[in-house]
């Protein structure tokens, strides 16, 4: 298992977010880049491991809802987290919806 998964739901459907780009950064530099699947999750994202420090991951959400034909206000959702040492791993979900997003440490 990747130290990192992710997975989106689109709550204005009710059904996950298939096909949206996920990408994941150190600073300025993309550790992982990757497309949710049928069921809306990345799930091998990203090194085996991450040392303790602040990262970033980004969803698409602009070119996701584009790509439906719908209006939306966010082009992207960024979720800045940090990771302490010892932790053996992260999965951040998002639940989104044309005009607000909503997200927080799953397991």
């Amino acid at each position: 298992m990747s130290f990192i998964s992710a997975h989106a739901l689109d709550s204005t459907l009710g059904t996950p977010a298939a096909d949206l780009e996920v990408t994941l950064y150190s600073g300025t530099e993309v550790l992982a880049n990757a497309r949710t699947d049928g069921n809306g999750r990345v799930s091998e994202f990203g090194p085996d491991h991450l040392g303790a420090g602040d990262y970033r991951i980004v969803f698409g959400t602009g070119a996701y809802f584009e790509a439906q034909r719908q209006d939306h206000f966010h082009p992207q959702v960024t979720i800045d987290f940090t990771v302490k040492a010892g932790e053996a791993h992260y999965h951040i979900p998002l639940l989104l919806s044309p005009f607000a997003y909503s997200t927080y440490r799953g397991s």
